[in-house]
């Protein structure tokens, strides 16, 4: 089995809404025995909170359901994930000062890397933006989990 971890800085837009957008696609091919998902935050400020509504009710017009509870990123994560794949560049200088060993570094990616159709270089925060900030995040997730499934297909590793 694959466990992807998805992490931003608060874990309440962006990586739970790539968590839900990887799950429906996980689904809808059929890897549910294959892939596990999950989502955390560089930091815990929003710990055991939902996520963000703007994104909940963004993500549901899509037909996308946002369960998930936020949590801070755990030093076990690195060894009980294949893959964490951080939102922007400072999440991933974050992620990058926590992994304690070349092994756990090697995990880390960014979210944009597997965009197929985007060019841009990290998934934005839309916290302080406006509708067409979740949108655009909706729209990057759904491109880069599409193309980091296809990855995974090419890896050998599903």
């Amino acid at each position: 089995m694959v466990k992807i971890l998805f992490v931003c800085l608060g874990n309440i837009c962006r990586s739970a809404a790539a968590e839900a957008v990887m799950k429906q696609l996980v689904e809808k091919r059929g890897y549910e025995k294959s892939v596990f998902v999950d989502s955390a935050g560089i930091i815990g400020y929003h710990q055991g909170e939902p996520a963000d509504a703007r994104m909940r009710r963004h993500a549901a017009a899509r037909g996308i359901d946002v369960t998930s509870i936020s949590r801070q990123v755990r030093g076990t994560d690195f060894d009980d994930f294949d893959l964490i794949i951080g939102m922007d560049n400072s999440n991933i200088d974050d992620l990058k000062d926590r992994a304690m060993t070349l092994e756990q570094e090697k995990k880390i990616h960014k979210m944009t890397e597997f965009c197929r159709k985007y060019q841009d270089d990290y998934v934005p925060d839309p916290y302080y933006g406006g509708a067409a900030g979740f949108e655009l995040v909706l729209d990057l997730l759904d491109d880069s989990c599409t193309g980091l499934l296809e990855y995974l297909e090419q890896e050998g590793m599903l």
